[in-house]
């Protein structure tokens, strides 16, 4: 039933004021679905292949259509040598061409060599996966801030429940303290210390509820859920389970290493598609044109009206050969070279990083693991004080001030756990991180 209501809420959007349970993996699958940096990625893959057609196009035959018309109300003379036409010793000034004079025609221009497009239809492949790469690292993103999130709102209701329990428990002891006074069996200092024990819990509640609706609205924001949702969460799902030890993962095939080679990869590509300037190029090109010229605009005219048309076409090769670029070409590729060597270095060090992740990771997991050991037991402790101390205060065998110090160490120790189980299901969060495996939690 809840996955029927989590693939509603994802279709269809969740309406105003609309309340769902929400299980850590309903909460990833809903935000992999509806945050914006979700879809943006897949966006970008999707981008990735109009580039690639883009890429492609160079290789392919380029076809224009063209066409103009043009009239010239003052036709250019030349002067020429009348001896070209039995006028020996003078000189002829003509005016060739037309009034009007109308082309069009086809152009089709064909790459046969061209190095940097070869590089770039070589370098398509790992453009496709570099985007890819990117969309599993945006989501694995998207995971880590959604399920640390998702167990800090619970912490903070932990801590409202704790805080609502000893208001309860606080004002019952109240009103025992105000019978007695009002029986002449307490003094007033006891009944105001109870009132500012009340007043100070009420302030604490309040703190904690703004806290939370704080907290759930930053969830929401990294889930793309409606602001005004109302959420539950499941207590089950803070269980501390000690984690096992594992071998240290290959830091190489987590996302954030993959990604960096996959870059590299394409720093190679955009190096050798700078050393194509070093190459010549050679291209075909061809061209059918149709000609009209006359003393009237050709649209529509007939030879009988001085408008002739006739046709032409051309077939070549263009051959470029670079001799001489005055070292740009040079700095160009050198500056590609060190974007690579730059971005190997930015390598080593992710590397590194990745490795203190997984090690910091583990001994965090260890050490909360023992706090909440120790702190269940305290919990254990400061509940069965709290109820000793509470039963030797209604028999008069305890003061006021060791009620309340144990209400104090009772509260203090349960705030202790809540915190602890937080700082183990953040750094389990960080270990299943380290080892690349945050996909495993919407599975």
């Amino acid at each position: 039933m809840k996955k029927i209501i989590v693939i509603l809420l994802c279709t269809v959007g969740l309406s105003a004021n609309a309340q769902v349970t929400l299980t850590l993996k309903d909460a990833l699958v809903y935000a992999l679905q509806n945050k914006a940096d979700a879809k943006k990625a897949k966006l970008e893959v999707e981008n990735s292949e109009y580039k690639i057609q883009e890429i492609r196009s160079r290789a392919l035959p380029q076809i224009s259509a063209n066409g103009n018309l043009t009239h010239n109300p003052i036709i250019q003379t030349t002067v020429i040598d009348g001896a070209g036409f039995g006028q020996p010793g003078t000189t002829i000034q003509a005016a060739f061409g037309q009034k009007w004079t109308s082309n069009a025609g086809l152009s089709l221009t064909q790459a046969i060599f061209d190095q940097s497009v070869f590089t770039g239809l070589r370098a398509a492949k790992s453009t496709r996966e570099f985007y890819q790469i990117n969309d599993q690292l945006t989501e694995e993103q998207v995971i880590e801030r959604v399920a640390n999130n998702y167990y800090s709102v619970y912490v903070q209701r932990e801590r409202l429940k704790l805080l609502d329990s000893t208001y309860f428990n606080t004002t019952k002891v109240h009103d025992v303290v105000k019978g007695q006074f009002d029986n002449g069996l307490a003094k007033k200092i006891d009944l105001d210390r109870i009132i500012v024990k009340l007043s100070n819990i009420d302030t604490d509640r309040q703190q904690v509820k703004n806290q939370i609706e704080l907290q759930e609205n930053a969830l929401k924001f990294y889930m793309g859920m409606p602001i005004e949702t109302q959420i539950i969460i499941p207590k089950e799902e803070f269980e501390a389970v000690p984690a096992s030890l594992t071998e240290v993962p290959n830091v190489e095939n987590r996302t954030e290493y993959l990604l960096l080679k996959k870059q590299e990869e394409l720093l190679v590509f955009n190096k050798k598609a700078v050393e194509a300037g070093y190459y010549p190029t050679l291209s075909l090109t061809a061209g059918y044109n149709y000609i009209g010229q006359g003393p009237q605009m050709p649209w529509f005219a007939k030879p009988s009206d001085g408008v002739y048309w006739s046709d032409y076409a051309a077939i070549g090769l263009n051959l470029h050969v670079p001799i001489f670029t005055g070292f740009g070409t040079r700095a160009k590729v050198r500056q590609a070279d060190i974007e690579i060597r730059s971005l190997q270095e930015d390598i080593k060090d992710t590397k590194l990083s990745l490795d203190l992740d997984y090690r910091n990771a583990m001994a965090q997991i260890d050490n909360n693991m023992v706090t909440i050991q120790n702190q269940q037991e305290n919990m254990r402790l400061a509940r069965e004080i709290l109820s000793n101390t509470k039963n030797n205060y209604l028999q008069g065998l305890a003061s006021l001030t060791d009620l309340l110090d144990a209400e104090n160490a009772h509260q203090e120790a349960q705030n202790n756990y809540t915190r602890a189980v937080l700082n183990y299901k953040i750094a389990e969060v960080a270990l299943i991180k380290s080892k690349g495996e945050l996909k495993t939690l919407i599975k």
